[in-house]
């Protein structure tokens, strides 16, 4: 069984590429994995099958993360990149103020 979650970067002044990750979503996984991963390289990859410390798998005909005007959780997490480090996100609780990047 797969836990699924979104990377959410902003690319805009209200304008957030929400980014599908399939496999291992969890914040014991991912948080470790996506450290030393830049929001480029996530952009770059567009929709991830897993992310892992040595690398991104991505699938292999992709397709466009989706723009929202905020960090949006549609699956178990979500992962924001703020003050130069990824965290998980809960929009239910988080009302970003300004740029996160």
């Amino acid at each position: 069984m797969s836990t699924r979650a979104q990377i959410a970067i902003q690319i805009g002044p209200e304008e957030w590429a929400q980014v599908y990750c399939h496999y291992d979503g969890y914040p014991e996984h991912m948080l470790p994995a996506l450290a030393d991963w830049t929001p480029g390289d996530i952009l770059a990859a567009h929709e991830i099958r897993q992310v892992r410390a040595d690398g991104i798998e991505a699938f292999e005909k992709p397709r466009d993360p989706v723009i929202l005007p905020r960090p949006t959780r549609q699956y178990c997490h979500l992962y924001v990149w703020q003050d130069g480090a990824w965290i998980e996100f809960d929009p239910e609780t988080h009302a970003p103020e300004g740029s996160m990047q």
